[in-house]
């Protein structure tokens, strides 16, 4: 004897039963989907981390160069003092282009999840529109 068909209650626990299903394979993507963030995630972060790198070590060698620039423009022939300036220039041009590219990277890396939290975003908006 089924009691549950007697009670009129098979309907609901066949209702509950697919939520259930439906919840976990929804929880599932989920975690899929957060699981792939996570790598981009990973990945923009190595990248920051080798790009703070670069930026450190190209400060230094900069500040070198700008020195021995500020040096060499007091020496005895201008010609001098324009190579060191040209060659000071272009080490400022590639720390200005490492810092952008770090600044760029970090950037990105602030949004990261964005997809993860739009999705549980609304699984929430709709569990609260069936409550």
């Amino acid at each position: 004897m089924n009691w549950l068909s007697i009670l009129g209650l098979d309907a609901f626990v066949a209702r509950w039963r697919a939520n259930v299903i439906e919840g976990a394979i929804a929880a599932e993507d989920r975690m899929e989907l957060a699981r792939l963030e996570w790598q981009d995630q990973k990945q923009r972060l190595q990248h920051m981390l080798v790009l703070t790198i670069l930026v450190a070590g190209l400060t230094v060698v900069a500040l070198i160069m700008f020195s021995f620039a500020v040096l060499v423009h007091f020496w005895d022939t201008p010609q001098r003092s324009v190579v060191a300036w040209i060659v000071a220039g272009a080490w400022v041009a590639g720390w200005a282009v490492a810092l952008g590219s770090l600044i760029s990277v970090a950037q990105r890396a602030r949004n990261g999840f964005a997809l993860t939290r739009r999705e549980l975003a609304q699984d929430w908006r709709d569990i609260k529109e069936r409550l």
